[in-house]
C-alpha cells in the first residue's frame, strides 16, 4: 500500500475544497471500495478526506411528497427503512441483494454510486486497462469475458457496471444532488450521471473533481410502490450480477399506463431502458408485452466470446421482474 495523508472535515464546503485542491486526493466514507482497492494498488491517492462527520447520514421527506436520502446514509438503514420498503420496495430489494450484512452496515449511498468495476482486469494493476491508465489498452478484449457486458461496449472497455442499487436508482427517476468546489450546487438525474465504461473508461460519473455527492432524492410518484428487483448470479448470496432488471408499473386493470426499466450486470453503467418501457406503455400486462420488452432491451447488445448467454439470461430476467410486478399489483388491489 502507497503512503497517504489523511483528514478529516467537518463540513461540506471543508471536504470539497480539500479534493479539488489536490490532484490525487478521495473522499472516504464506508470505504468498501476504496479500502479494497488501496490494498491491491489499483487506487493510489496521497490524500484521503473522512467525510463520515459531515451531516449527511438522514432519510427525509420532501415537501413535493419525495424523499431525500443523505450521502451517507448505510445500505441497511436504507434497504430497512419501512417508507422506503413501503414506496419504493426495488430500491430496498436492490441493497438487500447486494454484498453481505456487514459490508451493508458500513457501504454508503454516494459511495455505492461510484463503487468501481468488479472486471479482474482492472483490479490487476499488471493488466492493460483504459480504466486504470487511459490509452493502455483493454486486456479483457482478448480474455475470459464472462462476467463482462454487453451493452454500452467499445473497443477501449468491455467491464460492467457492478452495482445493484444505482439500477434501481434509475428506475425510480433518481436525482443526485452534489456540492462542487466554488459553494456551488447542482441537481444531476440519475439517468445521466454515470458515463458509460465504453465511452469514457477512465471517467465512470460526470461528477467533477472535489465534487462530493450529498444526497439522493426520489420522486412522489405512487405507482413507485409497484415496483421489484430481480437478480441473477452465481451464488445465492455475496456475489455480482450475471443479470438484474428494475421495473416499475402503472397499471389500469391489465393495461400497463407507464413503465420503468432499468437493467444491471449486463452494460457498462446501470442501463436505462427506453426502448424497452415504450414496447410496455398502452400496451396489455401479458407474456407477448413482456417478451416484445425484453427484446427492445437488448437489441443492441454485443456479446463478447464468453458472454452471450448474457442476452438471453437478461430477456429472462427482465420478463420474471414484470411478472413479478404485476403479481405485486394484483395482491395490493
Amino acid at each position: 500500500m502507497n503512503p497517504f495523508s489523511y483528514t478529516r472535515a467537518s463540513r461540506p464546503e471543508e471536504a470539497v475544497t480539500a479534493v479539488a485542491g489536490h490532484p490525487r486526493a478521495k473522499f472516504l466514507a464506508g470505504g468498501t471500495t476504496l479500502v479494497d482497492l488501496l490494498r491491491l494498488g489499483v487506487e493510489t491517492p496521497e490524500l484521503l478526506v473522512d467525510v463520515n462527520p459531515l451531516p449527511l447520514a438522514r432519510i427525509e421527506p420532501l415537501p413535493d411528497g419525495g424523499v431525500r436520502i443523505g450521502a451517507l446514509v448505510r445500505n441497511s438503514d436504507l434497504a430497512n427503512d419501512p417508507a422506503i420498503r413501503r414506496r419504493y420496495p426495488v430500491l430496498s430489494q436492490a441493497l438487500l441483494a447486494g454484498a453481505s450484512p456487514q459490508i451493508r452496515n458500513m457501504a454508503t449511498v454516494g459511495g455505492n454510486l461510484l463503487q468501481r468495476t468488479r472486471c479482474p482486469y482492472f483490479r490487476d494493476a499488471a493488466s492493460a486497462c483504459n480504466q486504470r491508465l487511459p490509452g493502455a489498452g483493454c486486456a479483457a478484449l482478448s480474455g475470459y469475458t464472462r462476467s463482462h457486458a454487453v451493452l454500452g461496449t467499445s473497443d477501449r472497455c468491455i467491464a460492467t457496471h457492478p452495482g445493484d442499487m444505482a439500477v434501481a436508482l434509475a428506475a425510480l427517476d433518481a436525482v443526485v444532488r452534489t456540492r462542487r468546489a466554488g459553494g456551488g450546487e447542482r441537481a444531476v438525474p440519475l439517468a445521466d450521471f454515470h458515463v458509460a465504461y465504453g465511452e469514457d473508461p477512465a471517467r465512470g460519473s460526470v461528477l467533477e473533481p472535489g465534487e462530493l455527492i450529498t444526497a439522493i432524492e426520489l420522486p412522489a410518484v405512487p405507482w413507485f410502490a409497484r415496483s421489484c428487483y430481480q437478480k441473477v448470479r452465481d451464488r445465492a448470496s455475496y456475489e455480482f450480477a450475471l443479470a438484474a432488471a428494475a421495473v416499475a408499473l402503472d397499471l389500469d386493470g391489465r393495461t400497463i399506463r407507464a413503465a420503468r426499466v432499468a437493467l444491471g450486470g449486463v452494460a457498462t453503467k446501470p442501463w436505462r431502458s427506453a426502448a424497452a418501457e415504450r414496447a410496455l406503455t398502452g400496451a396489455r400486462a401479458e407474456a407477448a408485452t413482456f417478451r416484445a420488452a425484453a427484446e427492445a432491451a437488448l437489441a443492441g447488445a454485443r456479446p463478447q466470446k464468453d458472454n452471450a448467454f448474457k442476452i438471453e439470461l437478461a430477456k429472462r430476467t427482465l420478463v420474471r421482474a414484470l411478472e413479478t410486478a404485476v403479481a405485486i399489483v394484483e395482491i395490493k388491489i
